[in-house]
This record gives C-alpha cells, sequence and structure tokens, in this order.
C-alpha cells in the first residue's frame, strides 16, 4: 500500500456536497486506482451516494453531523467546534493518518483552520495560495492569490521558491522560469518591495528555478514564465479579471453562435474547433487551488465546480504528494 495516496475529503464542503464529492470521487477512482479516500461527513448520507460506486477498499467514511457552513467568518467557523468535517479532515493530516486535505468549502474558514492545526515550514513566515493557469505552452502555477494582502521581500521571495517546488512536483522533468508580477518590465519598475525582492532572485543561485525578472499582466498567458509570484492583493485581482474575462468571451461567442442563423450555420462547421476552444477555457480542468508554506499540503476546490471539476482537483492532490511537494520545499528554502 506504500504507493496508494491516502486523501483526506471534507465531504462536506461547497454547493451540491456531499452529492458533487462523491461524485467526483467515483469519477477519479475510474482513472486513478492508486488513491485512497478518508471521507468526512455524514456518514448515512455520504454511504446512500457511495454503496455500489466504489469497492469499499478504497475508502473510509468518518461520521460528524457538524459542519463548516459558507457563511461562517473564519473566527465563527474555529468556534463551531473541533468535530466539523472539515477540522478533522484537516487534522487527520496533522495525525500523519492521511497525505493530503482537500476541501471545497470557505475558503477563509479552511485557511484558519488549517493554519491553527499544521505548522509552518521551518524558515517560512506565511503560507501562500496558489493554482494552475492554462498558458500558451502550458500551465502556469500562479501565488499568492489572496493569503496576504501585504508581503514582505522576504516573503515573495519565499513564494517564488515554494511555487516553483509545486510546478517540479507536478511537472518533475521541467526547470521553471519564475517572474514577478509587476507594472512593467524595467528593472527601476515597481514599488520598493517588488524592487528589492528583484535584486535578491537576481543575485540567488537556485537548481529549482531560473529567474526571468518581472512579467507583465498582459504577458500572463505568453507561457515564456512558469511561475508567477505577487503579494495576494495583486494576484487576486489578476486572477478575478482572469476568469470575468474568460467568462466574457465565450458568452460573447455564445451569443454570436446563437444569434442569427449565419452564426448557427458556422458553428456547425467550426463545432470541433469550438469544442477545443471551450476544452482549452474550462475551469474545471485547472480546479485546486493549494495552500503551500504548512507542513502538510491542503487543497482548495472551487466551491461552485462540478463532480468533473472536484475529480480533477483530486488528481492535483495525488500529483502534488506524488511529486513530494513539502520536502521539495525544505531544500529550497
Amino acid at each position: 500500500m506504500s504507493d496508494i495516496t491516502k486523501i483526506a475529503v471534507d465531504a462536506m464542503g461547497g454547493d451540491g456536497s456531499p452529492k458533487k464529492i462523491i461524485d467526483g470521487i467515483v469519477h477519479s477512482h475510474k482513472l486513478n486506482k492508486k488513491n485512497f479516500f478518508k471521507i468526512f461527513g455524514n456518514k448515512t448520507n455520504i454511504e446512500t451516494l457511495i454503496k455500489d460506486k466504489l469497492n469499499k477498499d478504497y475508502y473510509e467514511i468518518i461520521h460528524t453531523d457538524n459542519v463548516v457552513k459558507s457563511t461562517d467568518s473564519p473566527l465563527e467557523a474555529a468556534k463551531r467546534g473541533k468535530d466539523t468535517s472539515m477540522w478533522l479532515a484537516i487534522e487527520s493530516v496533522k495525525k500523519k493518518e492521511t497525505d493530503i486535505v482537500i476541501s471545497a468549502g470557505n475558503t477563509g474558514a479552511l485557511l484558519v483552520i488549517a493554519k491553527l492545526n499544521l505548522k509552518m515550514i521551518e524558515n517560512i513566515d506565511k503560507p501562500a495560495l496558489s493554482a494552475l493557469w492554462p498558458n500558451k505552452k502550458g500551465m502556469s502555477v500562479v501565488l499568492d492569490l489572496g493569503a496576504n494582502i501585504e508581503c514582505s521581500s522576504k516573503n515573495l521571495v519565499d513564494f517564488s521558491i515554494m511555487g516553483a517546488s509545486l510546478y517540479k512536483s507536478l511537472y518533475p522533468k521541467e526547470t521553471p522560469n519564475t517572474a514577478l508580477l509587476n507594472i512593467g518590465s524595467e528593472e527601476l519598475k515597481g514599488n520598493e518591495i517588488i524592487k528589492e525582492t528583484f535584486q535578491i532572485l537576481s543575485e540567488k543561485k537556485s537548481n529549482n528555478f531560473n529567474f526571468s525578472g518581472y512579467i507583465e499582466g498582459n504577458e500572463l498567458m505568453d507561457g515564456n514564465v512558469n511561475v508567477i509570484v505577487s503579494d495576494g492583493f495583486t494576484g487576486n485581482v489578476a486572477l478575478k479579471t482572469a476568469e470575468g474575462t474568460a467568462n466574457f468571451i465565450t458568452g460573447e461567442l455564445k451569443k454570436v453562435f446563437k444569434d442569427t442563423i449565419l452564426g448557427k450555420l458556422s458553428a456547425i462547421l467550426n463545432f470541433s474547433n469550438l469544442n477545443k476552444f471551450k476544452k482549452r477555457l474550462d475551469p474545471r480542468l485547472y480546479n485546486g487551488a493549494i495552500f503551500i508554506g504548512l507542513d502538510s499540503p491542503v487543497v482548495k476546490s472551487h466551491g461552485g465546480t462540478d463532480f468533473v471539476g472536484f475529480s480533477n482537483s483530486l488528481e492535483v492532490c495525488s500529483k502534488i504528494v506524488k511529486g513530494d511537494l513539502i520536502n521539495k520545499i525544505r531544500e529550497n528554502i
């Protein structure tokens, strides 16, 4: 069983849970038979959904009636008790009963409860929220996406190392190019923290990544940089802007191809290409943000995704564990 990845799953977080979560687990198992799921939530509901769909050798259910609500503040979630499905799932990673934890629940609550239960990796001050973004050549890791509004130059250097370690865990044969998100590509552009970080990374020798300087917002999708680093405020704005732009483009295309007979005919003639375009921008394929910096990996699935999106985030969990992310960070920090 040493090659089995043990995933702690909060089954009660996010829209449509626990059905969406269980359907995602079943779908994931069809693609990857090397995961074991420790599922936290209402046992009666979960058993009804999972029985006859997944062999009992691949899962265990830990019952609790208590859940973190989507409306809870992080403080309210922490006060709700240590018997919530989210808390118990994180605690199982703390106790080394599982290798990684995933939840589609309240993001703020997940970060706070994770920080209450798990230690920071030595020499790292703050955890970062990272995610995968598509680009012209493949995928990029982007961080921080909102966990830390204000960051020091040390934090940004740490994020560079952690982001590169995450990329290497997911794509072990590649050495990533890392860059700082900034308002210009010139060395003198940006605030003092960005410029100080630029100087540190320019002088730092690393086998973990190549430092590529600054990257501007209009270059994020070019694919020349694999790890994009910023403070949480800037990163979150960039994320929401990218999501909004993708939704706008797909929405406008649908209108164009539905509004007229000529548009409908064009859609039929270009059906294959349109499907490829739709799949490329499908957010479900990139689901699964990662809190990195803690001594155990914590994955946040989007609360509004469907079972396919949740299944993809489970595959991210498997890759992170197989890629030995935590030890990679420890070795490089």
